[in-house]
């Protein structure tokens, strides 16, 4: 089993992991999981007993939000839920929230809009864990239940290729960051203005091992050719709803539908972060297809981010 490097404060973003902390945290995942089906039994059950982790939700969510209350519950932990209006900024300054909340929880995890604002509360929060569950930029949390999904349908991932195809956001982000770390080609597909900032690019080559390639793409055929999976996500982000309209034709052609995955090798995955909006970025034949792995990605999530609050939380039970 690979050995977390070392203790983490936060994870606000993939590139808070060395390498070797992101492919513990698959490990420990994949062995979370297993052990759910022993309920109260599980070896982790009690691991987070007397602790608390606070939930701070800026941005609406379904799958992030239900499985970090499920499995801070799970780990034996206690759940506090604030509402927006008093959680980030709104009645007084994040840094202070953070310096109220740091005296009374240990972990706080947050999805908001601002990359900044949860980098200011972190910041101020010196022994408070922090979790990006999701902003403007980044969506870590992600990216760990899609390589554990990966993992689970095509084994050892390293030398596999992925086509991410669509808008160069926050999720293809973190999945750049996540490939580069554990050796896994990405082929990323955008409209020119919409492509991965090149930002990101550095970041990934820079924490890049094991020969892991990112290359860009205007058309998606080029990218999809040959690929183990295909990725998309919705064309207009949350937040962005006012660009729809200006969107669509342009993202036309990047829609995955039978003639693009056809390209990829046999049996290629579908992959997405959901919310999905059928015939806009996937066609509903192939998110309904058998090669579809969009709701193990969600399952995921659980067990993904159980490995996590358990590597921040409890580092010693968790190497």
């Amino acid at each position: 089993m690979t050995e977390a490097t070392q203790t983490r404060k936060d994870f606000l973003s993939v590139l808070d992991f060395e390498p070797a902390d992101l492919e513990r945290c698959l490990q420990l995942a994949s062995q979370v999981k297993a052990d759910r089906a022993l309920g109260r039994q599980a070896p982790t059950a009690d691991t987070l007993n007397g602790r608390h982790v606070c939930l701070m939700f800026d941005k609406p969510s379904l799958r992030t939000r239900s499985t970090f209350e499920i499995a801070i519950r799970e780990l034996g932990g206690h759940v506090i839920v604030l509402p927006p209006d008093v959680a980030l900024g709104r009645r007084e300054p994040v840094q202070d929230v953070a310096r109220n909340l740091e005296r009374w929880i240990d972990a706080a995890v947050i999805r908001t809009f601002s990359q900044q604002v949860l980098q200011d509360f972190a910041a101020a929060a010196r022994r408070l864990h922090v979790v990006n569950a999701l902003t403007d930029h980044e969506h870590p949390c992600q990216a760990i239940a899609d390589f554990l999904t990966l993992q689970e349908h095509l084994g050892p991932v390293r030398g596999r290729t992925i086509a991410y195809v669509g808008d160069g956001n926050n999720v293809a982000t973190s999945l750049a960051h996540a490939a580069a770390m554990l050796g896994v080609h990405l082929h990323v597909a955008s409209p020119e203005p919409y492509q991965l900032a090149h930002a990101v690019v550095q970041q990934a080559t820079s924490v890049a091992r094991h020969g892991a390639r990112l290359r860009l793409f205007s058309d998606a055929a080029d990218a999809v050719a040959g690929v183990d999976a295909v990725y998309t996500d919705t064309w207009t982000s949350m937040g962005r709803e006012d660009e729809a309209a200006v969107r669509r034709p342009i993202f036309a052609p990047y829609q995955v539908n039978e003639d693009l995955m056809s390209l990829a090798r046999p049996g290629a995955l579908f992959m997405h972060c959901l919310p999905a909006h059928r015939g806009e970025e996937v066609t509903a034949d192939i998110f309904e297809s058998d090669v579809s792995v969009v709701f193990d990605q969600a399952e995921n999530r659980l067990h993904g981010q159980k490995a996590l609050l358990l590597m921040l939380l409890a580092p010693s039970q968790s190497l």
